[in-house]
């Protein structure tokens, strides 16, 4: 077992999961897409592909207008390798041998339509083969035996014309390119006609995706006229049928601040974007959607146009259980299944599904067709768009699209996964296994309680409507959320509430530090809650602390005997530099106080606290910066001596407490292979001393959705 994989203790397997002797895919390393193009403004990992020895990735970058390539001989510390200039967008790459052919979009406008198809020599950067295309290309791909590649000729239409529906020229077709000792055959091309074959827009087919199998069939799904078509190596139509439609029950259709799976969309047409055979009979579809639909999920189809699998809602399902369902994508298509490949690792056949909202890789052992069992939920990058299977190598790699820099969220990455003999490392946290099904996100400050070892966190104000306290079981592995206790107002959701930290009352209830934005006329407050998640009272700031305030408030909240300590994120207006309040608040006195704290000065950006907690002789802090990836530079925990913490009266100096570093937290947050995430906020400290953290993944709007939640032993912490 890799040491990556020992330093979290929650590295284990799904509930559902194999057991520690089984194989499972772990991610090893995070390539920052940035690395290969510097100047880029934006910059995207799309499709990928592997040379043949799976030593080289190349992959498109349509706003860069490259092929990027990293080196992969250590397939765990990947390396920049260059870039190649194309003469257009490039839209799709496919690899024989050591010869990339990529589709580059030429195209005027939606009307003027062209493309290209190159044939790149991945070891000299040159350019082999050009074959004109008669269109604007999407997929590539490569015939398994290298006779030929298929490409779907899109001709995509004009989404701010005729409501953005198909029915707009030109059509597109497939473009069948022969290859003859490696090199492009651009005479002998093949423009497989597909028109007249959808009952939607049938003179207007958008060929999405295509993908072709050892006898040289290829099939190709049509996504806006939700049809799939089969080709021969010649461009005859060998079947063609609906790609057909799915009934959804228990999806959540509203984008209001809360996880509700109570409605249903009878009829919802599957408008498949990604195929991939796996084998010669059958195929499996990511059902994005498009126009009219989306069924969130997976299928499985025989050849002859059977549906031998449906994922339904079950794998959305799943996605929910892991914290990862995009609640800002409710309205539309959910977790938006869009990617999807094939490979057989040892002799299990494998699909992977890529959810792009969601930011998930679905891993299914397709044993059997007809009922493929998920095996694991892997984390990835922002929006998974391409994936390039190398079974030779055990390995899996994800392509990431989103460029989140200008937003101050991640930058594309292409991420690299290993097919190992060792627990799986994700997820770190889980509902599976309630009695309902429940969804979670944004989880910003925690509680432990010594007597039941159970920890208590609560969301923020992502999920406006449905704030609540979660009971977790961290001794299972992963941890398991076991109870969601809504926070209530008279026996209703309490709203406008920003729950940043919450603590035990001592009685069997909680208080909770609400973060307050008074420019929206919501207040910074302590509120009381019950066991049952009642609030029975609150405390507003004093008139002291309302004149200096700014947004960036109460993060944290611990009690120790009478007295709550709260712990302001950054520096309000009468604060000096660096230096952040911590807030008291004697509960029987009714008196308020505060300390300062002076934080690490920032390379960039900001530092600020995160939460705060009182274990034993000590305050514990998180301390971190608003960085991402490599720009992080500060995770910390820290820790002030309790007899330091006397507060002063209000309005007058503040004694400033001096505090040591304890656990840096970078190391834990680089340990599954992925890039350093921001939002390091919940801290928990059990009886023995044990620290739990956890990251806010911010409900998994501009965000991968990865949720870490590990653990710390007290003899590597103290």
């Amino acid at each position: 077992m890799s040491h990556r994989l020992l330093m979290l203790s929650t590295a284990m397997a799904l509930v559902s999961g194999p057991d520690l002797a089984e194989m499972n895919f772990n991610r090893i390393a995070s390539f920052p897409v940035a690395q290969n193009t510097p100047e880029a403004a934006e910059t995207s990992s799309e499709i990928i592909a592997t040379s043949a020895d799976g030593m080289t990735l190349v992959y498109t970058d349509s706003p860069a207008e490259v092929l990027g390539f990293i080196d992969i001989t250590d397939p765990a510390n990947p390396t920049a390798a260059g870039v190649f200039d194309m003469p257009g967008e490039p839209t799709s790459v496919a690899v024989i041998g050591q010869t990339a052919f990529a589709g580059v979009n030429t195209s005027e406008d939606y009307i003027n339509t062209s493309g290209r198809l190159l044939a790149i020599d991945m070891n000299t950067r040159t350019v082999l083969a050009a074959c004109e295309l008669g269109g604007q290309p999407d997929s590539v791909a490569v015939a398994p035996d290298g006779s030929f590649v298929a490409i779907a000729i899109e001709n995509e239409r004009d989404e701010d014309l005729g409501d953005g529906r198909v029915g707009q020229m030109p059509g597109g077709f497939v473009s069948i390119v022969p290859i003859s000792d490696n090199s492009l055959d651009c005479d002998g091309i093949v423009a497989a006609d597909i028109t007249g074959l959808a009952e939607v827009a049938p003179e207007d087919p958008e060929p999405e995706y295509v993908s072709i199998n050892a006898e040289r069939e290829i099939v190709v799904t049509l996504q806006e006229n939700n049809h799939m078509v089969v080709l021969s190596a010649a461009g005859e139509v060998l079947s063609h049928f609906s790609a057909g439609s799915v009934d959804l029950e228990g999806i959540d259709v509203d984008e209001e601040g809360a996880l509700t799976f109570e409605a249903r969309q009878p009829g919802r047409v599957r408008e498949p974007d990604a195929v991939t055979w796996i084998d010669a009979d059958h195929f499996a579809t990511a059902n994005e959607g498009d126009m009219d639909g989306g069924s969130r999920g997976w299928t499985i189809f025989h050849q002859d146009g059977t549906v031998v699998y449906e994922s339904g809602v079950s794998f959305e399902h799943a996605i929910v259980e892991i914290g990862h369902y995009p609640e800002s994508r409710s309205a539309n298509k959910g977790v938006e299944p869009e990617s999807v490949t094939f490979g057989v690792y040892g002799d299990t056949p494998y699909v992977f599904v890529g959810a792009e909202r969601a930011s998930i890789v679905g891993v299914y052992d397709v044993t059997d067709p007809t009922s493929p069992v998920l095996e694991q939920l892997l984390p990835s990058g922002i929006g998974p768009e391409g994936y390039v299977a190398i079974p030779a190598r055990g390995l899996l790699v994800s392509a990431n699209e989103v460029d989140g820099r200008q937003d101050g969220a991640a930058g594309s990455h292409v991420m690299i996964y290993e097919y190992q003999d060792a627990p799986a490392a994700y997820p770190h946290l889980t509902s599976a296994g309630m009695e309902n099904l429940t969804g979670w996100g944004a989880i910003s400050g925690m509680v432990a309680e010594d007597e039941s070892g159970l920890i208590y966190a609560v969301n923020d104000s992502f999920y406006a409507l449905q704030p609540t306290i979660f009971t977790i079981d961290p001794s299972q592995q992963p941890a398991r959320i076991i109870k969601a206790t809504p926070v209530t107002r008279g026996g209703q959701p309490a709203q406008l509430l920003d729950m940043e930290g919450i603590t035990l009352d001592g009685a069997g209830g909680f208080w909770i530090a609400s973060e307050g934005r008074t420019d929206r006329l919501v207040p910074h407050a302590l509120y009381h809650v019950d066991a049952s998640g009642e609030i029975t009272d609150y405390v507003t700031l004093p008139a002291e602390l309302q004149a200096v305030e700014r947004r960036f408030g109460f993060e944290g909240i611990t009690r120790v005997g009478d007295t709550l300590w709260m712990a302001v994120q950054r520096s309000w207006q009468d604060d000096p530099e660096n230096t952040v309040k911590l807030v008291a608040y004697n509960i029987e006195t009714e008196e308020w106080g505060a300390v300062h704290y002076q934080t690490t000065v920032p390379e960039t950006g900001w530092v600020g606290l995160s939460e705060i907690v009182a274990h034993g002789d000590h305050i514990y802090l998180i301390e971190r910066d608003n960085q991402i990836g490599q720009a992080a530079v500060t995770k910390i925990i820290t820790r002030v001596a309790m007899d330091e913490m006397q507060p002063a009266a209000l309005g007058g100096p503040l004694p400033v407490v001096t505090h040591e570093l304890v656990v840096d937290l970078i190391p834990y947050l680089t340990s599954t292979g992925g890039y350093v995430l921001d939002k390091s906020e919940g801290l928990a400290i059990m009886e023995d001393g044990t620290f739990w953290v956890s990251m806010d993944n911010d409900g998994v709007d501009d965000h991968s959705g990865e949720t870490m939640f590990f653990s710390v032993k007290p003899d590597t912490a103290m």
